[in-house]
């Protein structure tokens, strides 16, 4: 029997345990992590196992683990971030799936940091980018995340509970490193968000009425609200306008509107807009903390609106407001005068 699919010595006599990727799969699923957590360790298990010849985890340790992620660094020249996320993936496999604690890794090459500043649009470019937008879902949300920083799937996954028109603000739950907060609701996208919410309504009833309104929600609050998936209240904000089957429940129903819409639209909107800046949904963001800056909001503020834990993340848009070599006159040209 090869080796990555050796039997378990916990499976009962003559029965053989899942596959090494089902209890990689089993193992995530048991603490909750996401979908795409689940896509990203699963793939980076495959890449480690086959990188060395489809030897076992279990054959293998922590220098194979330095030469897989020393060779993504440098033979495949990944950025920093991909490498951790494939340290993670092994980290889990090795603690959470074979029970082994691996020793220290010293020996990693690491990918070096990227130090590029973020791309900002202008106001004036952000206005002409707004002006091109279409007239729908799209250009909503796009609309929504310049005003109000989120990232793009914090907008997607809002619930219809998270949005309080009246109080002009909305709740961001479970942002990165796990955080709720709260943003404002710009005013001029109130009554735009309210059609949106009339019109949201009436593909709920539908999927009432064809028992497809169920939504995903946490394990932990399905058991102790069974009813919830269903209550107006927990739905998407930006539903999907097609259901789709839940890999994990077999369930059918609606997820979120489709990041790839959002990224081809401010793509379109930027190219009709004549903006040769790089733009993509995460831009907004960029530029909606650098316009705060620019409007005079100091800069712990911002911190909050954005979510970020420490101030020092926050502090990089302080760089793109350094105007730098752009304040500076030319000795050339005091010359030439």
């Amino acid at each position: 029997m090869p080796a990555i699919i050796e039997q378990n010595a916990t499976a009962p006599p003559g029965a053989q345990a899942p596959r090494l990727m089902g209890q990689v799969r089993a193992a995530i699923r048991t603490r909750h992590y996401s979908l795409r957590t689940e896509e990203a360790y699963t793939h980076w298990v495959k890449r480690y196992i086959f990188f060395h010849g489809k030897r076992h985890p279990r054959d293998i340790g922590a220098p194979e683990v330095e030469a897989f992620l020393s060779d993504l660094a440098t033979v495949r020249n990944v950025s920093a971030s991909t490498q951790n996320q494939a340290l993670a993936a092994l980290l889990f496999l090795y603690r959470e799936v074979l029970d082994i604690d691996l020793p220290w890794l010293n020996g990693i090459t690491r990918a070096k940091p990227s130090q590029h500043l973020p791309t900002v649009l202008s106001q004036a470019e952000t206005a002409a980018l707004l002006r091109h937008l279409p007239n729908d879902t799209n250009g909503l949300i796009i609309r929504l995340l310049y005003g109000t920083g989120m990232r793009l799937l914090e907008c997607l996954r809002l619930r219809i509970k998270d949005l309080d028109i009246p109080g002009g603000s909305i709740t961001v739950r479970d942002g990165k490193g796990g955080k709720d907060r709260i943003t404002m609701l710009p005013a001029s996208l109130a009554q735009p968000l309210r059609e949106h919410l009339a019109a949201r309504r009436r593909w709920h009833d539908i999927d009432l009425a064809s028992g497809r309104a169920d939504v995903e929600l946490p394990d932990a609050l399905r058991r102790k609200y069974p009813s919830a998936p269903k209550e107006w209240a927990w739905q998407y904000l930006f539903a999907a306008p097609t259901y789709f089957t839940d890999p994990r429940s077999g369930a059918v129903r609606r997820h979120h509107w489709g990041e790839r819409n959002i990224q081809r639209a401010v793509i379109a909107a930027a190219l009709k807009a004549g903006i040769h800046k790089p733009t993509h949904p995460h831009t907004l963001r960029h530029s909606f903390a650098t316009h705060l800056l620019e409007m005079g909001h100091d800069i712990r503020t911002v911190q909050e609106l954005l979510g970020h834990s420490d101030v020092k993340t926050t502090m990089i848009y302080t760089h793109v407001l350094n105007r730098g070599a752009r304040g500076v006159a030319s000795p050339l040209d005091r010359i030439a005068a």
